[in-house]
């Protein structure tokens, strides 16, 4: 199922901002719209090209909060989220029950509000145990991060993931995909940032390469982070060799 099924820009930037210097905007800025035929897509690319950022955007353009969590999420420890998000319309096609954005950087001030709203003796049950019953700020951040997949992901809904694998082992990014897989049988939809060759791996996912040429939509053999992957563990030492020398 795919909610969000357009991104379009307006292009009404103010000529000064620093937006106007990313990738991604870029191509917005000439191409107008990002469409998406797939439940499960990834943003992928190197730093600064404009993954996190306009990922971001599109979280709040629908309605989430910047630091992460649901929409009904509403506290801000620190504005520094952009303004590409008042630029962007969504175009939604049906209703989404539930929704998330989860992302890594920001997951300790999601477990501190959710913490601080259960002190309020007016939550009854604690909004705790709709993330698995234990403070995630007394888990690991990998922990933390799954816990919140596992327990608060209901389906039927729109997740919006950014850089999952800073927070998790390999071993736990393949549990994250089977938690997707099954979230998916429940008629949910993924849009992740990530640089996560194991990932992106996710069959019939769809892969938006971010570079200084724009977005494309490329296989996954064909992201520089599979081919970079690849030639390291086919020869690590060789590897090695020329960046050390």
């Amino acid at each position: 199922m795919t909610y969000i099924s357009k991104i379009l820009f307006d292009g009404m930037l103010d000529k000064n901002s620093y937006l106007k210097s990313l990738p991604a905007v870029k191509h917005l800025e000439k191409e107008g719209e990002i469409c998406f035929s797939s439940p499960v897509s990834f943003f992928v690319g190197e730093n600064g090209t404009g993954k996190s950022t306009l990922i971001e955007a599109i979280a709040v353009a629908y309605g989430f909060n910047a630091e992460g969590g649901s929409k009904n999420f509403s506290f801000s420890t620190n504005e520094t989220h952009s303004e590409l998000y008042k630029h962007l319309k969504v175009s939604k096609r049906g209703f989404a029950k539930d929704g998330f954005f989860l992302r890594a950087e920001s997951l300790y001030n999601v477990a501190t509000n959710i913490d601080k709203m259960d002190e309020e003796p007016s939550f009854d049950p604690k909004i705790i145990e709709a993330y698995g019953g234990v403070s995630l700020h007394n888990q690991s951040h990998g922990e933390s991060f799954l816990s919140i997949v596992q327990n608060r992901f209901f389906g039927n809904g729109v997740y919006i993931l950014d850089e999952p694998e800073a927070a998790l082992s390999p071993m736990r990014l393949l549990t994250l995909m089977a938690e997707i897989n099954e979230l998916l049988k429940k008629g949910s939809q993924f849009i992740i940032a990530t640089h996560s060759p194991i990932l992106m791996a996710f069959p019939e996912a769809e892969i938006f390469e971010f570079s200084d040429e724009g977005i494309n939509k490329v296989n996954y053999k064909d992201t520089e982070h599979f081919k970079i992957t690849k030639m390291f563990l086919d020869n690590p030492e060789k590897m090695l060799h020329y960046l050390l020398k």
